[in-house]
């Protein structure tokens, strides 16, 4: 089509052959539609904008035709936008409600009578923006957040560059909070300029349609186009892109190296109310902004658009760091977060205190969500990864709304009561209020080694399902990859992260926990649990298999908890580290001199380091399993051929022979090992250190007392 060709600041990805398939499916089509439009985040955030349809159905009750809406409902995503993420309601009853409107004042109580125009009683909550699309008589509309449309809606004069731009075909609302009123005056609008083909609206976003699904995404699109050119052909015009660079960035080495030493402290300042997970962003994007002389005069204002603050507070911090500042110098690095971070919480507290009303919800968290590092990058944190990745999102179009009405204007912001109104809104907090409960790891990040197979993956799951992200890793690329793939399908890209780790390597050890840091902003939870056996008797035992087996399990665990202690203190917010250590480090027995005493080192190192790290609220303790056959490559190779050896029976005879010996007479499966991980950092023990959880069906030899 030639849409293909005409357009240059957007996607056009409509597909003739796609739509056909449909078969003139209004429905279909307008999920198709709403899909495209939420592919591209420069013309709506995740979770942001809405679009519709209006099409007649059969009335369930009388069998008549009726005309019905189909619109995105509360909470949804346009990208990822199915039907039963839509709301269906009546539109006679939509618009009836206007005789029930008592007028501005009593706003919120119409989202309650939106509930009485449900046509699909199995459909979405309807949205707060539901009257915006039922009072325009368009069969589709689109309602998005697209950079361009938002720099022009929150320049200083918008509505004259609105006119300039679209010569009186587009109109213009002033900025006014979503709800059933603006419905009222977007209507208004069109009856006063008929024939125009959308509106803007002041600080907040675009409204667009037309009388197909195709007709509104092309005319959503070129109207996104004329807005982002009209952008470029004045960009550095006037004068240089965000008043020019005060700073240049570092390279992005050494970029990362900044970040890694300080996102744990961060996330210590910020996990005041409960544990976050960060994220980092160094897009050029970003550091263009950060790095500028604009940079104090425009960040301290805040976003413009209510789906930007709300999802990254009011304004960001500037961290008051150079590229110069010495990291490894925390006493002084602390002394100038701790003013910051202060400065920043008084702010909040006196932003509350002189906007709130007299039924506000409670204030929130005070700490910020989005902190600028000038020259090397931007961090945000919040309750899980996706949130924190979502935010960096937002406040990434938030600096292309910035930058597009500078270079057009100047920027504006929302006024302070009317964003404290938006960000306490008594809808809103009901929304925070029926989210489900985080579950008990929400907020902590795991760091399982050997974790792609056998204990390890089955350690790493279980904290991932009760909350957890996790890092992933092994010394067994393929089987990294196995696993790696196993938790994208059953927990999504946001839940893990997956590297290549030898314990017995300082540089490895080093390159794993910076991209646990980089990726979520610190750990939480370290489980020791790589590790090899090998069963010889005294005499067959050479050199380097007691060299491996002491590499691996006793400095492993020791370099491994070494480096982990430096990030959980840091953090400052308490931790665990778990040690998996074996039944063998309590019980003596035939050719397992090497195996067995490299356990009771390890189980010893673990009652040395609880007690040396107590003071630090970093809790160490111990899980003692045995004989774990099920997916472990301990018992793949020669060690269940000694072991079999040693009891005189075959390898096949081994699992029934390890469960009658215990006093349960229970096998041992991976997943037993993970439920006592979890007992131990799930929130009930968070006052144990230095204990031993056995984990073996009951061997008397190897109780500990």
């Amino acid at each position: 089509m030639d849409e293909t060709r005409s357009f240059k600041h957007v996607q056009y990805l409509w597909d003739d052959a796609t739509a056909a398939s449909f078969k003139g499916d209004e429905v279909a089509l307008l999920i198709y539609r709403s899909n495209l439009l939420g592919a591209d985040l420069r013309l709506t955030n995740y979770g942001g904008g809405n679009t519709s349809c209006k099409i007649q159905m059969p009335d369930p009750l009388t069998g008549n035709e009726t005309e019905v809406m189909y619109v995105k409902g509360s909470g949804g995503d346009l990208g990822t936008l199915k039907k039963n993420g839509l709301s269906v309601l009546y539109m006679d009853r939509l618009n009836g409600l206007k005789k029930r409107y008592r007028g501005i004042e009593h706003e919120d109580e119409m989202v309650e009578l939106f509930n009485h125009c449900i046509f699909d009683l199995q459909s979405k909550v309807p949205s707060i923006d539901t009257a915006l699309h039922a009072f325009l008589p368009f069969r589709h509309i689109d309602h998005l957040h697209p950079d361009a449309a938002i720099a022009v809606a929150a320049a200083k004069d918008g509505k004259r560059i609105t006119e300039e731009i679209f010569n009186g075909t587009l109109g213009w609302v002033e900025w006014q909070r979503p709800g059933f009123d603006l419905g009222l005056k977007l209507k208004a609008c069109l009856d006063a300029h008929p024939g125009i083909r959308g509106i803007m609206l002041g600080s907040h976003g675009l409204f667009s349609w037309g009388d197909t699904s195709y007709q509104s995404y092309v005319n959503t699109l070129e109207i996104i186009e004329q807005c982002a050119d009209y952008i470029e052909k004045n960009t550095g015009k006037s004068r240089p892109v965000f008043g020019g660079m005060k700073i240049n960035s570092l390279s992005p080495e050494e970029r990362k190296e900044k970040a890694t030493a300080l996102m744990p402290l961060l996330r210590g300042y910020v996990s005041t109310q409960m544990p976050m997970i960060g994220h980092f962003s160094d897009s050029t994007a970003v550091l263009e902004f950060i790095n500028s002389r604009d940079l104090e005069k425009l960040a301290p204002m805040g976003t413009s658009c209510p789906d930007h603050f709300l999802r990254t507070k009011i304004s960001p911090l500037i961290l008051p760091l150079s590229t110069n500042d010495e990291l490894k110098d925390i006493p002084t690095l602390q002394q100038k977060l701790n003013s910051a971070f202060d400065a920043y919480r008084i702010m909040y507290k006196e932003y509350y205190e002189r906007y709130k009303h007299a039924g506000s919800p409670p204030m929130r968290d005070p700490n910020p969500v989005v902190m600028l590092y000038p020259g090397v990058g931007m961090f945000t944190f919040a309750k899980d990864k996706a949130t924190a990745r979502i935010a960096a999102e937002f406040y990434g179009n938030a600096i292309q709304v910035m930058k597009g009405a500078e270079a057009i204007s100047s920027y504006t912001s929302l006024p302070r009561q009317e964003a404290f109104d938006i960000e306490y809104w008594l809808l809103e907090e009901a929304k925070l209020q029926r989210m489900p409960r985080g579950r008990p790891l929400t907020g902590r990040v795991a760091l399982i080694t050997g974790s792609a197979g056998g204990i390890g993956k089955a350690i790493a799951r279980k904290m991932a399902e009760e909350g957890a992200v996790v890092i992933l890793n092994d010394n067994d690329k393929g089987r990294l990859e196995i696993a790696s793939r196993e938790f994208g399908q059953q927990f999504g890209k946001d839940a893990f992260e997956s590297g290549l780790l030898d314990v017995t390597e300082p540089a490895s050890i080093q390159k794993i926990f910076q991209q646990a840091v980089l990726a979520f902003g610190g750990v939480d939870i370290l489980v020791n649990c790589a590790g090899i056996s090998i069963s010889k008797s005294l005499e067959e035992h050479t050199e380097s298999d007691w060299d491996k087996l002491y590499d691996v399990l006793v400095k492993g665990q020791f370099l491994m908890t070494q480096k982990a202690v430096g990030i959980m203190r840091k953090q400052n917010i308490g931790a665990d580290i778990i040690n998996i250590v074996s039944k063998n480090a309590l019980v003596s027995g035939p050719n397992n001199a090497a195996y067995g005493s490299a356990k009771a080192a390890q189980l010893h190192l673990s009652r040395l380091n609880a007690a040396e790290l107590g003071n630090d609220h970093i809790r160490v303790n111990v899980v003692n399993p045995d004989a774990v056959i099920h997916d472990s490559k301990i018992w793949a190779g020669e060690w269940a051929a000694g072991r079999a050896k040693a009891y005189g029976i075959t390898v096949e005879e081994l699992p029934a022979y390890y469960a009658k010996r215990t006093l349960l007479n229970e096998m041992i499966l991976p997943e037993d090992v993970a439920n006592a991980c979890f007992a131990f950092v799930g929130g009930l023990l968070n006052k144990s250190t230095g204990n031993v959880l056995n984990v073996d069906g009951g061997v008397a030899a190897a109780f500990v007392r």
